[in-house]
């Protein structure tokens, strides 16, 4: 590894070391190439003219298998296995006795190692062991060339797009969360140091949980505790240390040791679909991270006493949980940048509550960049600046400072009523789920919670959360609206949002399956507890509930039923009952739009949720990036149809608002607005721009041409719209 020579030479040397150590007759290397395929790259014992020229599928033949499933395969006669591939190039006829194992490298599989014998026979597993151990050195060899293939590209300002999961601007140096193990540290040089060494970072990873959990970590209401002592139980987990150990006994230094595991367990996580595999997989690779991160001298009280630098930083990782977001939330964090996340994710939910600009979704993130390189995120388009020139670094600080300014103006409008230039009064409403969110009350001005979203409290928790946790998170959010309006939306659970411990079924489209209140209707003792838990909390206050995804009447007057039984319980135990109770239907179903009128007189409001109701009405998974942001809510379909619900509320005198991402962006706040609707409730970052917006805004002037253009099929609707918001002077933009 050390030596300064041909790169295939030195990957020929290394066969021939392989099969004389192991007593082969073959051993081979295959690496990855760019379009999937497994090349021949080295081999001692086959023959030498094959190099370069045998290639294998990702998933034929038996080293194909290893590749697609990332697991060693010891084989006693190869030939006989249903899945070998005969390649006539290679003269492997003669050889029998066959074991492999993946090369990984970031989680992925970057290549294969092989060795083959004549004889037939079953491989140790202690020499399956040495040789996943030689995989992972030979890791930062095999995928040099393709690194060198790229020419100086790693140094090279470079721009990716990703999703945006929380708008803003920010700059600074890359801070890695997955700890990088230099090729120089890989092997001990004394044994015994490194068990010591090892053992200490197990005592150590005890001690900061104990610290995690002893610590007060605000936002959360204690579900950061539930998610660390699942954390503890597993650090625990004995079969996890002695592999660690075994390794390090091997001649391993602990961090190569705990390396190898982390490498296995991303690989296993990337072919698992079980979200709760998943999920324990996920929990196991932070384990890893954090004994890295505590044998580098960075553990998580590293990270928020030590690092003392007023330097902005953006947090790299390929995947982050809730509970190891907070513990970065002391740092000065300019953004976040994730491998793979979905805009629902628990990490995504905290950051926006932290308000940290953050993009998900970009694929192979981590060999792009390295620690202290100096990156901008974008967290209004989705892209990511690496190492960016002269000229962006001054475009971003121009655009840093009207963000600002922005800010800065929207805080001016606080204060301000939410009202047209003809005194139309506007409810804006906040959309939250965390204790973080209900900081932006005050922040921005809402008038109140227009949707509270109760799961996040399951979401982020191991273990289904008590009817005494739930009571003291609802009685939490009742005191710090402190008189204001709060709509509690009751459990959502299912399609994009699973609950490990209850969702184990899989479902061919989630979004449209067990989910939502057929989940809780089907659950009756869960949803109960829920709802015994509100009316404790509200503790003879006012009360109002809404139940999620409805699509007919039935739905409704089952859950209402379940409450009313709750309410009775309540008073004959000696609790205060609310002194007033609103229950509301939220309408995410164009079903549940015909069955309102059935409901007249029994519903008390009914709430449009617009994230659900647009993929339903257009057919369009709102998780997947190349539908969910093809259809627009600025169409006339879409307007025409909340028009219409917005009639039919009005002419059964129930009160109808919206929540929902949609009613956050001023142009879609504007048609909500045109078309009757007074009540809006939105993420925090909205309600700035839609109070400029409708600052700005001759509603009686307005409506007349608006009514024009959704009946005028023959012009297009947006960008009439932007016609008639340029003659009118309403401001959408900073412009």
């Amino acid at each position: 590894m050390a030596a300064d020579m041909d790169p295939e030479a030195r990957l020929q040397r290394v066969v021939k070391l392989i099969a004389g150590t192991m007593v082969a007759d073959v051993c081979s290397i295959y690496r990855r190439t760019q379009d999937n395929r497994l090349e021949l790259i080295a081999t001692e014992g086959l023959r030498p003219d094959a190099i370069h020229r045998t290639f294998l599928a990702f998933n034929e033949g038996l080293v194909g298998q290893i590749a697609a499933h990332a697991q060693p395969l010891s084989i006693q006669d190869a030939p006989r296995h249903p899945h070998f591939s005969y390649r006539p190039e290679t003269g492997e006829d003669p050889y029998h006795a066959f074991l492999g194992v993946p090369i990984l490298k970031g989680g992925q599989v970057v290549g294969v190692l092989t060795v083959q014998n004549q004889a037939e026979r079953i491989y140790e597993d202690d020499e399956i062991e040495s040789l996943q151990t030689i995989a992972m050195v030979l890791a930062e060899i095999v995928s040099v060339p393709q690194a060198q293939d790229a020419g100086d590209e790693p140094q090279r300002p470079l721009n990716l797009k990703g999703r945006v999961l929380c708008d803003g601007l920010g700059m600074g140096r890359v801070r890695l969360h997955d700890p990088v193990i230099p090729a120089a540290k890989f092997f001990a040089v004394d044994r015994d140091v490194e068990e010591h060494r090892l053992e200490s970072a197990f005592e150590e990873l005890h001690l900061s949980i104990d610290r995690l959990l002893s610590a007060e970590i605000g936002g959360l209401w204690g579900e950061p505790r539930d998610v660390l002592e699942a954390y503890k139980l597993l650090a625990s987990d004995p079969t996890w240390a002695e592999r660690l150990r075994e390794g390090v006994r091997s001649g391993l230094s602990a961090e190569a040791s705990i390396d190898r595991m982390r490498r296995e367990h991303r690989a296993r996580f990337e072919n698992v679909r079980d979200p709760y595999l998943r999920e324990r997989l996920h929990d196991l690779e932070d384990l890893d991270n954090r004994l890295l991160r505590i044998l580098a001298g960075s553990d998580e009280k590293a990270l928020t006493q030590e690092d003392t630098s007023d330097a902005p930083e953006v947090l790299v990782a390929r995947r982050l949980g809730p509970a190891e977001l907070l513990e970065y939330g002391q740092m000065n964090l300019a953004a976040i940048v994730l491998e793979e996340v979905a805009t629902s994710s628990h990490a995504a939910i905290v950051a926006r509550g932290m308000g940290i600009p953050t993009i998900g979704g970009i694929d192979g993130l981590l060999t792009y960049l390295s620690s202290g390189d100096t990156v901008i995120v974008d967290g209004e388009e989705g892209s990511l600046h690496i190492r960016p020139d002269t000229a962006l670094v001054d475009a971003f600080g121009e655009r840093k400072e009207l963000l600002s300014q922005r800010q800065a103006a929207f805080l001016k409008l606080r204060g301000e009523p939410s009202q047209t230039l003809d005194q139309v009064d506007i409810t804006l409403m906040l959309n939250a789920g965390l204790g973080l969110d209900l900081d932006h009350l005050k922040s921005t001005g809402a008038e109140g919670i227009g949707l509270f979203r109760t799961e996040f409290q399951f979401l982020l928790s191991d273990t289904l959360p008590t009817v005494t946790d739930q009571i003291s998170l609802y009685k939490t959010v009742l005191d710090v609206a402190d008189g204001r309006p709060v709509n509690f939306r009751t459990v959502d659970l299912g399609g994009d949002k699973m609950l490990p411990n209850l969702n184990d079924a899989r479902e061919e489209n989630p979004a449209m399956g067990w989910r939502s209140i057929r989940f809780a209707l089907d659950r009756p003792g869960l949803f109960r507890r829920q709802l015994r838990a509100l009316i404790r909390a509200a503790d003879g206050r006012s009360l109002s509930v809404m139940f999620p995804m409805l699509t007919t009447a039935k739905e409704f007057r089952d859950a209402k039923h379940l409450l009313d039984r709750e309410i009775g319980w309540s008073t004959q135990n000696g609790f205060a009952p609310p002194s007033e109770l609103r229950v509301g239907a939220m309408l995410e179903t164009p079903a549940f739009a015909y069955a309102l009128q059935d409901l007249a007189g029994e519903v008390d409001f009914v709430s449009i949720g617009t994230n659900d109701m647009l993929q339903f009405f257009h057919a369009a998974d709102r998780m997947t990036p190349s539908v969910s942001e093809r259809y627009s809510m600025v169409s006339r379909p879409v307007v025409r149809f909340l028009h219409d619900v917005h009639a039919t509320c009005q002419k059964l005198s129930i009160p109808a608002s919206i929540c929902g991402e949609g009613a956050g962006h001023p142009i879609q706040a504007l048609c909500l607005i045109a078309i009757g609707f007074r009540s809006l409730s939105m993420p925090a970052g909205g309600i700035g721009p839609v109070k400029r917006m409708l600052r700005s805004l001759d509603l009686s002037a307005f409506e007349p041409e608006f009514a024009a253009l959704l009946s005028d099929s023959h012009k297009d609707f947006r960008n009439g719209l932007l016609d008639l918001c340029e003659e009118h002077r309403i401001q959408l933009t900073d412009d």
